[in-house]
């Protein structure tokens, strides 16, 4: 490994953890205010015609979507590629690259059928390593928006807009061009130059996206969050998929992996079934469910630009760099819902702050994510890691809502909550829309 790749990519994660901490807050602190309920009914005003339905504008998952297919697309024309200007043997690229890669579908029928009748192979050519790397960021950042974005869509909006996205697109991309760098090949200066340009037009394509976005609120209180917690391992795992397969060019594994991969999606569009089917109204979160939507929302705005960096420190870095640059983060996130927790919840004078309540809900969430980590091997730790984080979630949200449901009882309906500013969706001209609002959620 040239020597100045780990330097590299620790000074990424040092960077990148800084840069987060600075200009998270602001995003955390830009709506003051609670959420208004998904589907809450526009303001009283003079009577006019009845809008005809419109469909709502793509949000970062249908964006994630076709750049999947175009990944999957490309290995398909890769497998073309070498089938017919190579005779079948990738050993012209596996020798520069570590083992793993180009397990290609070659011993597929349609994939050969395809591959004999193609008329001009030749200019297949840039499929190869090119492509997925103007492709993997949009596919990295557009995965994190869509998680956040079904967490909190006025928290992604504003994120989406803030300085904290080309940063996060800058790092992302120095930690994907230094193990370019490391794993050099005849390709490599044309992949940093492609992962650069990405690096450039990926910011504006999810900017656009945001400023179009008129999501509603989340389901309120625990519903809200055991979906989340449900949708984010069937996000995680649909991407450790693609990696597995379709960014290591190992098309010829797809066959395995489609259970999952279908399994996911699956998964994903129940949980927006689910979603769309609750009601709107409700009483409001307790304290321990509360807090731990609010750490959930800090802890994504905070990693947000450090992610990948952190990631990729663990394997090219200096592991004890990434940790702490890991653990900071955490703790930042942390920090503000402790201290909130020891004093007492505002407005119900007498009644204890939630920190017992979260010391029960992670004792819960602990004993859940060790068995789920340990489930069954795994080729990745990322995968066990993402069992473990959703066993976690799910058990820590249950066991909260449990104890704020026995310490405060049943709550009597919703609460009257004074309306947040308003976040104006923008039209394409860029002028705001003001049938077109959506309040942004607390930090």
């Amino acid at each position: 490994m040239p020597a100045a790749v780990p330097l590299l990519i620790d000074a990424t994660v040092a960077a990148s953890v800084l840069a987060g901490l600075l200009l998270a807050p602001a995003v955390l602190r830009a709506a003051t205010g609670a959420p208004a309920p998904a589907g809450a009914p526009a303001p009283a005003g003079p009577p006019g015609p009845v809008a005809a339905p419109r469909r709502r504008p793509p949000g970062p998952g249908a964006a994630l979507a076709v750049v999947i297919a175009l990944l999957t697309l490309n290995q398909v024309l890769v497998t073309v590629y070498v089938l017919r200007e190579h005779g079948g043997d990738p050993s012209f690229l596996t020798r520069h690259l570590p083992a793993g890669w180009f397990a290609l579908a070659d011993g597929n029928a349609p994939v050969r059928w395809l591959a004999a009748h193609w008329p001009a192979p030749r200019l297949l050519a840039p499929s190869v390593l090119r492509i997925p790397a103007l492709l993997e960021l949009p596919f990295v950042l557009l995965a994190f928006a869509t998680v956040l974005r079904m967490l909190d869509p006025g928290l992604y909006r504003r994120a989406a807009r803030s300085p904290l996205l080309p940063l996060a697109a800058a790092s992302y991309t120095v930690a994907f061009c230094a193990v370019e760098w490391q794993l050099h090949n005849p390709y490599t200066v044309d992949d940093i130059l492609l992962r650069v340009l990405s690096a450039v037009l990926t910011p504006l394509l999810i900017r656009r996206l945001a400023a179009r976005d008129d999501a509603p609120a989340p389901p309120p209180a625990a519903a809200g969050l055991l979906l989340f917690g449900v949708a984010l391992w069937a996000v995680g795992r649909l991407v450790l998929v693609l990696y597995d397969t379709v960014l290591l060019y190992d098309l010829g594994r797809i066959g395995a992996e489609l259970p999952a991969a279908a399994g996911a999606v699956a998964v994903l569009a129940a949980v927006r079934r689910a979603r769309t089917a609750l009601p709107a109204g409700g009483p409001p979160a307790g304290p321990a469910v509360s807090a731990i939507g609010t750490l959930l929302r800090r802890g994504l705005v905070l990693f947000l630009v450090p992610a990948l960096a952190v990631r990729y420190g663990a394997g090219f870095g200096t592991p004890a760099v990434a940790l702490a640059g890991g653990l900071l983060v955490l703790l930042t996130a942390a920090l503000p819902v402790l201290r909130a927790g020891t004093a007492g919840t505002a407005g119900t004078a007498g009644r204890r702050g939630p920190l017992g309540r979260l010391a029960l809900a992670g004792a819960a969430g602990l004993a859940a994510a060790r068995p789920a980590a340990r489930w069954v091997p795994d080729a990745y730790y990322e995968a066990g890691l993402l069992r473990a984080v959703t066993a976690f979630l799910l058990a820590a949200v249950t066991a909260g809502a449990l104890a704020d449901r026995l310490l405060d009882g049943p709550a009597a309906g919703p609460r009257r909550r004074t309306a947040p500013p308003a976040d104006p969706v923008r039209t394409p001209d860029g002028l705001s829309s003001p049938g077109r609002k959506q309040a942004d959620s607390l930090p």
